[in-house]
């Protein structure tokens, strides 16, 4: 397929369906047809959105960015369901939208596999979904369009800073992993490894900690106790939340994080930014998550039987510490 990237001009573009109010935390009240962005003639669009959890701060900025978007100001009833991470709950709660039979299908998948029979479900009950933030291993026509960011490509600008600071003498890195089997783990560490291979980075150890970072701080307890600070180098963090769990273990045990211990992350939520700006950590890349508007305007549009681009990128950012204190008086999450 045909990718698109979005600047931040684009999300401007969209910017009516941004407004200030959110739905329910609940299961979605009726909305009143009072704005012209939902269906056609003013119709209420009934949403049903299936969300992975709150692992992170990134997912309650992009939770945040949903419910907004998804408003009843501007036309839509958002049915919203957080699976804590549970794919067979998820995977649930996708067939109780099918069974409500809402307008369209919204989706966050915990993980890459396993969507083939409810897409095809939805499909047999003619309603559109929309993959946002993450992907599916299944085909392509069983959704109507998916709308994040490149992992991979998250991965690999990590990965060339990491080549280009540490790689030419000999590093020992560990790895905190996202959750098993999710396309950004998958993406970003292959974009990683692909970046770093030929250089001096040796990656000594890698564990899930499943986005949180509680899971960070306890995989890097572990690292600790069966390396040793003196023997780690570097910390590939794949989210923002597990970083800073890891600069909690790493104080613990008494070595200085991003000094004794090198970090790089991904996310560039606020704290992770302000961690940046403290040299506790070193290097973020962006994962933006604010997809609200763009995922709505994709929602009118296959509701509407408008054609929408199948494939959609953010680009994302990166951020050293001086662009980190530039950029975060002003940062949104």
């Amino acid at each position: 397929m045909k990718k698109r990237f979005l600047t931040s001009m684009a999300f401007a573009g969209v910017a009516a369906f941004a407004l200030t109010a959110c739905s329910s935390d609940g299961d979605g009240g009726s909305a009143d047809a009072s704005g012209d962005t939902g269906g056609g003639g003013g119709d209420t669009i009934v949403v049903g959105f299936a969300q992975t959890g709150s692992e992170s701060g990134w997912r309650s900025a992009n939770t945040e960015s949903m419910k907004t978007a998804f408003s009843e100001e501007n036309g839509f009833e958002l049915i919203f369901n957080a699976a804590d991470n549970d794919t067979a709950a998820q995977i649930e709660a996708v067939r109780g939208f099918i069974s409500q039979g809402v307008d369209a299908i919204v989706i966050a998948p915990i993980v890459e596999d396993g969507w083939d029979d409810v897409l095809q479900e939805a499909a047999d009950a003619n309603i559109p979904v929309i993959l946002e933030d993450r992907t599916v291993s299944a085909s392509d026509d069983l959704y109507a369009a998916w709308i994040g960011l490149d992992f991979e490509e998250e991965g690999v600008k990590a990965g060339e800073w990491a080549a280009e600071m540490y790689g030419g003498e000999a590093t020992k890195m560990v790895v905190l992993e996202g959750t098993t089997g999710s396309a950004p783990a998958n993406d970003r560490a292959t974009g990683f490894d692909s970046a770093i291979e030929g250089t001096m980075i040796e990656k000594i150890d890698s564990q899930t900690g499943d986005f949180t970072r509680d899971g960070g701080k306890s995989v890097m307890e572990g690292f600790i106790q069966n390396y040793g600070v003196d023997n780690i180098d570097l910390v590939y963090a794949h989210n923002d939340d597990m970083a800073l769990g890891a600069i909690e273990a790493i104080k613990a045990a008494g070595a200085v994080p991003g000094e004794d211990i090198k970090i790089i992350s991904i996310d560039a939520v606020h704290d992770g930014m302000q961690a940046l700006v403290d040299g506790e950590i070193n290097y973020i890349v962006e994962c933006n998550p604010l997809l609200g508007d763009l995922v709505a305007a994709a929602v009118t549009a296959v509701v509407n039987g408008d054609s929408v681009e199948p494939v959609q990128y953010v680009e994302d950012l990166a951020f050293d510490q001086a662009a980190a204190e530039a950029a975060l008086p002003d940062r949104k999450y």
